[in-house]
């Protein structure tokens, strides 16, 4: 049982992964055009990180939420404890970023690695703090389908039998 267990952990935290990449996509690529094509002379990476990072966070927590952790938690409560994440994760990924960038670092090194940080520390947050006790509890809506067609079926039935 504790096997099986442990093989639903790594199977979620494989789909968190597959997920999380496809939202680095859009941070990375986000982040790679505002930062190069369209303020590539003026030192605007704040600006280039949080949009970068909004558009990442936003379309992370809808698919995670759906399909990694299938959580019926009310989602505005996620919302606000992922948002509480942030507000203490930008500010201080922001303030390193640009002080890394500010000592030369190239500003994407420095966009991957803060990904990196952000992969892990959400992951981590999200599994054992806003869905703890509630993963796995949203209902498959065929399952709810199949579940009412029964039921539809068998008044039919009963009342043909009537």
């Amino acid at each position: 049982m504790e096997k099986k267990k442990d093989l639903k952990e790594l199977f979620r935290a494989l789909k968190f992964l597959l997920i999380s990449i496809s939202a680095g996509v859009i941070q990375f690529g986000s982040f790679a055009l505002l930062d190069k094509v369209i303020f590539p002379y003026a030192s605007m990476y704040w600006v280039s990180y949080l949009i970068s990072l909004t558009l990442s966070v936003a379309w992370n927590l809808t698919i995670t939420r759906k399909y990694t952790f299938k959580s019926a938690n009310n989602v505005k409560v996620a919302m606000l404890q992922v948002a509480a994440f942030y507000v203490v994760f930008t500010p201080a990924s922001l303030l390193l970023g640009q002080l890394a960038v500010d000592a030369g670092w190239e500003s994407l090194l420095v966009e991957a690695l803060t990904m990196v940080a952000n992969f892990v520390l959400e992951f981590l947050y999200t599994r054992f703090f806003v869905y703890r006790n509630s993963c796995d509890t949203a209902v498959k809506k065929e399952t709810l389908t199949s579940a009412e067609e029964t039921v539809e079926e068998t008044t039919e039935e009963t009342k043909t039998n009537e």
